[in-house]
């Protein structure tokens, strides 16, 4: 017997800082070498891609993947969640509002880690679905005082910060132009669907971090080579998956401003094995591209609560 979990309760059962806290667990254990993540792998269809991506944290009884299309008119996501012990499925989870969240408590979890502890300005590049979620991720983790919107289309950057300061209750604002956002942020999250640079390493100034968090293919890149070079600390979700399709650091090593060994992993760096900020003044990057690691460890948990409620609808196979 397995539960078809919806996306409202999807929503139900995942807070954000939930969220943070269970990317931040599976990140650690991944690092100790206790859970195990593949890259994604993309299959070409007429008109789009089907994207699948697997994982499994053994210490939590989960396993699963992440499974979802992607056509010029929609995209659709699903998780199968099964037991690592038994292999019986136990969910099948709609996936669109926990992949939004599990997207933000990624950046939630390399903010806590890299962002300076008196960060308190926000710039946010991109006013989309996942933008959200990482405008409530940074506040979680850190004390925020002002958020600055830039996107291209004016009228849903209002429509987002109205929605967004009535959410959180602190003053998130839109500008101009996304060099007006950065100036003076301590807080940078790019999250867009550029392909070609909207954040420039001119308007990185000393102490700020950055969330990269809106490309995740190879051809693609939110942050210019001199945006990537200027950053004193890199860190990824996945290595492996970072090499494949991450365009903002490949195209930084092509250009020969990024050392691919000065990248870590945001586990490393949270069991001590490789290094984070060490000084107020560096510069920290976080080039988020989604791995199933951070699906599998939400679904886990929506699944424990969901069975815990009663809630969900029973599905029986085989």
């Amino acid at each position: 017997m397995a539960l078809l979990i919806r996306d409202k309760e999807v929503v139900r059962f995942l807070p954000v800082r939930d969220a943070i806290a269970a990317v931040e667990g599976a990140l650690r254990e991944h690092a100790e070498g206790k859970a195990f993540c593949a890259p994604r792998w993309r299959v070409k269809l007429p008109t789009g891609l089907l994207h699948t991506m697997s994982a499994s944290l053994p210490a939590q009884d989960a396993c699963g993947l992440k499974t979802y299309t992607a056509t010029p008119s929609k995209a659709r996501f699903v998780v199968l969640l099964f037991s690592a012990a038994e292999g019986d499925l136990q969910a099948i989870i709609e996936a669109d509002r926990l992949g939004q969240i599990r997207t933000g408590a990624a950046s939630g979890v390399a903010t806590r880690l890299l962002a300076r502890p008196d960060a308190k300005v926000l710039a946010l590049l991109g006013s989309g679905f996942q933008a959200e979620t990482q405008v409530e991720a940074c506040a979680a983790a850190r004390h925020l005082s002002e958020v600055r919107v830039w996107s291209r289309t004016a009228e849903r950057v209002r429509g987002f910060c109205s929605k967004m300061e009535a959410r959180l209750g602190l003053p998130v604002r839109g500008v101009e132009t996304a060099e007006e956002a950065c100036k003076g942020a301590d807080i940078i999250v790019t999250a867009t669907s550029a392909r070609e640079p909207v954040l420039r390493g001119e308007w990185l100034e000393p102490g700020v971090h950055v969330n990269a968090v809106g490309s995740n293919q190879a051809r693609k890149r939110e942050l210019d080579g001199k945006a990537v070079g200027r950053c004193d600390v890199i860190a990824t979700d996945l290595l492996e998956q970072a090499r494949l399709e991450s365009g903002d650091l490949i195209e930084a090593a092509s250009e020969g401003v990024l050392d691919w060994g000065k990248v870590s992993e945001l586990g490393g760096i949270l069991i001590g094995r490789a290094p984070g900020r060490s000084s107020p003044q560096q510069r920290t990057l976080f080039k988020s591209n989604g791995i199933a690691l951070e699906d599998v460890a939400v679904a886990a948990l929506i699944y424990r609560r969901a069975m815990g409620a009663g809630a969900g609808e029973k599905v029986e196979l085989w």
